[in-house]
């Protein structure tokens, strides 16, 4: 009994590990190292990955704003109009077909685009001055683009329509 004791102070648990076949200390230590650098890895790569597409994210962006540019579009803000007035939009993007100063007017080409099955909107800016048709809201710049294309197909879309991105 008493050279059990001594064994156990002077040797220590991993020496009774290692007899009985399991992982020492030692072992479990780079057990655990190897599980933190495979973490640490896969983080990571996680990260690397969100930063790939967000940089993709931002390459089509610039693209579909050049595409745009080139087709003889426009993108404006409603700050360099006027201002909103009164109108919340659920949407960061929408292509306008018309603005116009008397509301009927407004309201015969919302009746076409309605009759056409979209969802048009109302849009009041210039300090309430005009009002606008617009289509298609979406929150990223590259739909924008896509729905713009498909818009100007349509016969009630004029060749100015523009797309009004809500800041």
């Amino acid at each position: 009994m008493l050279a059990i004791a001594v064994m156990l102070t002077v040797t220590g648990c991993d020496f009774f590990r290692k007899l009985a076949g399991r992982p020492t200390s030692e072992d479990i230590e780079s057990m655990r190292l190897e599980l933190l650098r495979a973490e640490e890895a896969a983080v990571q790569s996680r990260i690397d990955s969100l930063r790939n597409a967000e940089q993709m994210m931002i390459r089509d962006s610039l693209n579909a704003l050049d595409s745009i540019r080139q087709q003889g579009g426009s993108i404006r803000n409603p700050a360099a109009l006027g201002g909103l007035f009164a109108t919340k939009l659920e949407a960061r993007y929408y292509i306008i077909l018309g603005s116009f100063g008397v509301r009927a007017n407004a309201e015969a080409l919302f009746d076409k685009v309605k009759a056409a099955g979209y969802k048009p909107a109302l849009i009041s800016y210039g300090k309430g001055n005009l009002i606008a048709v617009g289509v298609s809201p979406v929150n990223k710049i590259t739909d924008a683009h896509r729905e713009l294309k498909k818009v100007k197909k349509e016969p009630f879309c004029p060749a100015d329509a523009w797309i009004l991105v809500n800041e």
